[in-house]
């Protein structure tokens, strides 16, 4: 089995800020970033294809000519609760980050979740695809869903995640 990860385009929000499930829009490259997309998917065939509802990803599967493309809640960006669109000064003058920035995998954010929660909700809707006897899938998401699936196919460890957060608009293969 084949999954295609597609991270949407730029977002309209400064560098430095925690925006996780906040519905952002995005970039006026918007066009331009989607056309580079929708290049690199073309003559793939997929046997389904899913979207995180967020408009940013709904958008460019959209544009990417997959208007029809299933909405999943649980390939959505990290919920970084009280935190969502403050800026990482902002979370780092909270006390409450002193935890979180410890052991991000297992801390919940304020009202929010933790990486492991986001990676076995990801996870979770994986197992269900991989089961399903599809051979191609395509799923527009985010960043965050993009590393916990990595993560998922044994690319790299969960400490290593930041490291490895895909660039606006990347499509990641992986092959089980």
């Amino acid at each position: 089995m084949e999954i295609y990860l597609i991270r949407h385009t730029s977002v309209e929000v400064p560098a430095g800020y925690a925006y996780g499930q906040t519905d952002v829009p995005l970039k006026s490259s918007f066009e331009e970033e989607a056309e580079r997309v929708k290049q690199n998917l073309s003559g793939i065939r997929f046997d389904k294809v899913y979207t995180s509802p967020l408009s940013r990803c709904v958008r460019l599967a959209d544009y990417c000519g997959y208007p029809n493309a299933e909405k999943e809640g649980r390939i959505k960006e990290l919920h970084f609760g009280e935190w969502e669109m403050k800026s990482w000064d902002e979370l780092s003058a909270d006390p409450r980050s002193v935890d979180w920035f410890n052991d991000w995998v297992h801390v919940s954010t304020p009202h929010g979740e933790s990486h492991m929660e986001q990676y076995n909700r990801v996870t979770s809707f994986l197992e269900e695809v991989r089961s399903s006897g599809m051979e191609r899938v395509a799923i527009f998401t985010h960043g965050g869903v993009q590393t916990c699936a990595q993560v998922y196919a044994n690319r790299y460890e969960f400490k290593d995640a930041f490291k490895n957060v895909p660039a606006y608009g990347e499509i990641i293969r992986l092959t089980f």
